[in-house]
């Protein structure tokens, strides 16, 4: 098939602005370099052009007139045109990319009115997973429906960005964001449910970067410059070497990922972007995707960075171990959060304030709690702030008002004391004790353990089995589709503002002769009146596995004492993969074929994420 289109779009930017930037250090006038557009606008043509003819091709696929290998064809070529300027579509419109061009191929919610309306998903994820699918001939009209929409959507959104003039900071963050794109989402396989193409997507992204550079008259003449080329082709020459499930993703990391993301990072620019603030909680300022800093913790909360201070911190921890919080005076935030147990309690289901009772559920880690959208397994709580009311009113934990509480405060002399130093209030009020709760919560990090010491290169050497138990873990095993680096939860890369809930079928008791599912409804039971949605039933958020070789039981349930039954568990496809039925899995239900070795490696990796706090 052949096609034409119009003339290369006079857009007034290119990531060859980037080479600006990388000049700094080595000329004084930066307007003797001239920058050209030709390249990224043959890019954007190329994706046009792809999505033309993946629409034609699924149009005669439906009418059975070109063999199923043709339309698989089609797909990868667009998907691999798409990959080459990704990083600009998603960074200047991320929530129509994920929307209609290449999200997750999850079932939504359309949150508007009083019942919620499924919103089908869309976009080239959906089409890899169709198109490869054991029975693609039954989704033939469904592959050409969604081809036709994805062609539409591209030709709005190449539109909408000739309008777009981005700044150097813009196209700096856009670079290192979409390098953690390729480690979280790319070579995990996570964007290519169907086809696996992984690898080579992540090659054609990293080629995409340096067609671009590479088109800077001079640009041998920079060393800085060459210095990153010189990433870019190792990273290359590794992808191109190696199957998906034999990659070391771990050496990628470390000699080409990481070393680049911290290049571009340590570039003399403001690296803060009003773009950014307000849809991503990720800190341009980081060195690593592994240090401490990589994410902004008071994106997440009510309480900002200026507000916090170590007084502050020291009055939350304080209330944190006092019982004067529950109203029988039983009871702390520590009753159920350890810190020898990585802030969990150890127990099946938690402790209650009644005598005989738990609550409905396991205590989940405190630690790197407050990276997240949502709270609790249910996710009913939407800040930090809120997830303490839920604590404090529940009648199996508190059990208590705030106007009781807050009397209880105003009239112990050192509370009031030590609320007024810090406020210079004479009296208590709900705001007050929020924050000071929130600031110790949030202060509860864990970012420094063997496993990101390695990364980091403050740790020269780490066991055989914790690589390869990584290597694991972030591909045959697609554990990383779920538990994300490198928070390894559900916060999704690489914006890291939208937590994942997912429908496991976990049983009520791994150990039981016969299989039946846990009785416990999570997400779809939450009394948020939009998310009373099938898609939600058993649904519960994706918890970190950083520290969980200290915080058994698992599950939302507790149900499961050790991490060789939940690795088991996985193995076997969940509950559907055990035989169930379980309503809209979103683990896939067929058998990961881990050996038992592999299983022990996975786990020797998850015992290194242990940080003593």
């Amino acid at each position: 098939m052949n096609f034409s289109i119009s003339t290369p779009r006079s857009i007034k930017w290119s990531f060859l602005a980037l080479i600006i930037l990388l000049l700094f250090a080595s000329c004084d006038k930066l307007d003797t370099y001239v920058v050209k557009t030709d390249t990224f606008n043959s890019f954007l043509n190329e994706v046009e052009l792809a999505a033309i003819i993946l629409d034609e091709s699924a149009a005669a696929f439906q009418l059975q007139k070109i063999p199923i290998d043709t339309l698989k064809t089609h797909i990868l070529d667009t998907r691999n045109a798409y990959k080459k300027v990704e990083f600009f579509l998603a960074y200047y419109n991320p929530d129509f990319v994920n929307s209609h061009l290449n999200g997750a191929p999850l079932l939504k919610i359309q949150k508007s009115g009083s019942e919620p309306s499924v919103i089908p998903p869309e976009g080239l994820q959906v089409l890899d997973e169709l198109i490869f699918s054991e029975t693609p001939k039954n989704e033939r009209v469904k592959i050409s429906a969604l081809a036709k929409k994805f062609k539409a959507n591209v030709s709005i959104l190449t539109a909408a960005m000739q309008k777009v003039t981005p700044s150097l900071t813009d196209i700096v963050n856009a670079s290192r964001i979409q390098l953690v794109r390729v480690f979280t989402l790319g070579v995990t396989g996570f964007d290519t449910p169907g086809s696996v193409n992984a690898l080579t997507e992540a090659k054609i992204s990293l080629s995409g970067m340096k067609q671009l550079i590479e088109g800077v008259p001079e640009f041998d003449k920079v060393s800085q410059l060459n210095q990153s080329i010189q990433l870019i082709d190792g990273a290359i020459n590794m992808l191109s070497n190696s199957s998906f499930e034999e990659f070391d993703r771990l050496s990628f990391l470390k000699e080409y990922i990481d070393p680049l993301y911290k290049q571009l990072g340590a570039l003399p620019i403001d690296k803060k972007s009003v773009l950014l603030s307000n849809s991503s909680s990720w800190n341009p300022e980081s060195t690593s995707i592994f240090s401490a800093n990589f994410l902004d913790p008071y994106y997440f909360t009510q309480l900002n960075e200026k507000e916090d201070s170590e007084t502050l911190r020291n009055l939350g921890e304080k209330l944190f171990y006092d019982t004067i919080l529950s109203e029988d005076g039983s009871m702390s935030c520590a009753s159920c959060h350890k810190p020898n147990l990585a802030f969990t309690d150890g127990e099946i289901k938690s402790i209650s304030s009644i005598e005989g009772a738990t609550v409905m559920r396991n205590s989940p880690t405190l630690l790197n709690a407050v990276f997240a959208e949502r709270y609790f397994y249910d996710v009913r709580a939407f800040s930090l702030e809120q997830q303490a009311e839920h604590v404090i009113f529940n009648p199996k934990e508190f059990n208590t008002r705030y106007s009781s509480l807050l009397n209880r405060l105003n009239n112990n002399a050192d509370y009031s004391n030590d609320f007024k130093v810090q406020f210079g209030t004479n009296k208590i009020s709900r705001e007050q004790f929020a924050s000071a709760l929130t600031s110790y919560v949030l202060s509860l990090q864990s970012h420094n353990s063997e496993f990101d010491q390695f990364v980091r290169g403050e740790l020269n050497e780490i066991e055989d089995e914790v690589k390869n138990g990584f290597n694991l873990f972030m591909g045959k095993a697609a554990c990383a589709t779920c538990h994300f680096a490198p928070t390894f939860s559900g916060l999704v890369p690489p914006l890291f503002v939208d937590s994942e809930t997912e429908i496991l079928g976990v049983l009520s008791n791994p150990l039981g002769k016969d299989p039946l599912l846990d009785l416990d409804e999570g997400r779809w039971d939450n009394k948020i009146a939009n998310e009373k949605s099938f898609i939600y039933n058993k649904s519960f958020k994706t918890t970190t596995v950083r520290n969980i070789a200290l915080t058994a039981p698992y599950f939302h349930n507790g149900a499961y004492s050790s991490l060789e039954q939940v690795l088991d568990f996985y193995n076997k496809g969940g509950g559907a993969g055990m035989g169930l039925n379980v309503t809209n899995q979103t683990l896939p239900d067929s058998e990961l074929d881990l050996s038992d070795k592999e299983i022990d490696d996975i786990i020797s990796f998850l015992n290194s994420l242990t940080e003593i706090y």
